[in-house]
């Protein structure tokens, strides 16, 4: 019902659920349609360095924020050289 709830709605900034149960909030965290989920947390004041960004009606911009971005963006490559 909960997850009904929040994703009925034409925005998805964040949503959150207080829970004590493991598997609830594994399926909530799966199956809501929000840039940021909380579980047992108010849902303002995410953190700066995650990747961020509403879903539906409430996405503007890229989602390019944090370490994630850097990541994808970046191609990691090992090169040996013997010097003479």
């Amino acid at each position: 019902e909960a997850i009904a709830m929040t994703n009925d709605t034409r925005f998805g900034l964040t949503g959150g659920i207080i829970t004590q149960s493991l598997r609830s909030s594994a399926i909530f965290k799966e199956q809501v349609q929000a840039g940021c989920v909380m579980v047992n947390l108010a849902t303002a004041g995410t953190d700066y360095h995650v990747p961020f960004g509403g879903r539906k009606e409430s996405s503007f911009g890229p989602r390019e924020q944090g370490q994630y971005a850097k990541e994808f963006y970046t191609i990691v490559k090992t090169a040996y050289q013997k010097a003479y």
